[in-house]
């Protein structure tokens, strides 16, 4: 049964269709910013994932990363070589369970995924203040999806979305 809110208008501020189109691009724009400065590094969305999360749950086990990214242990393994033999994530036997890996940032790591946080919370920063600076008493989900797209790219995503047939039902 789908969820009664997600088709209300008043909610939502548009159609459940026009919200999933707008979110697909304020996705690539969202990982658009930490893309740039990963590409520096030879890292991508995967390394920025495992990052971001040890960064935050300093002491995080490999199987609790697994469950969060539901990712196979063979694609995470990929990804924390490549962050540690680069000094970014450092790991350590478990004090109870010596079987355990816990996974820490490094200096460079910390430093890292700081940078990687502080361009996406600009973003929504901006996205959330331009939803408020809508003209409705509430932001909608509508004006803070198309804050978090490029300003310069906002206008061709409005152009090709007028395009779209909408259906009568």
């Amino acid at each position: 049964m789908p969820d009664a809110d997600f088709e209300d208008p008043a909610l939502t501020g548009g159609s459940g269709d026009d919200l999933i189109e707008l979110l697909f691009f304020a996705y690539r724009d969202f990982v658009g910013d930490p893309d740039r400065i990963l590409a520096q590094y030879g890292f991508g969305r995967a390394h920025h994932r495992v990052l971001h999360f040890v960064d935050r749950y300093p002491g995080l086990t490999i199987a609790e990363l697994l469950d969060i990214l539901r990712i196979t242990k063979q694609s995470l393994n990929r990804v924390l070589k490549d962050l540690i033999e680069q000094d970014y994530i450092t790991q350590k036997t478990g004090t109870n369970d010596r079987r355990q890996r816990l996974l820490f940032c490094t200096a460079a790591g910390t430093v890292l995924a700081g940078d990687l946080i502080r361009v996406q919370s600009r973003r929504v920063a901006r996205a959330l203040a331009d939803a408020e600076a809508g003209h409705t008493a509430q932001p909608s989900a509508e004006s803070f999806l198309f804050g978090m797209i490029e300003p310069d790219a906002r206008a061709a995503v409005r152009r090709l979305m007028a395009r779209r047939v909408r259906s009568a039902a």
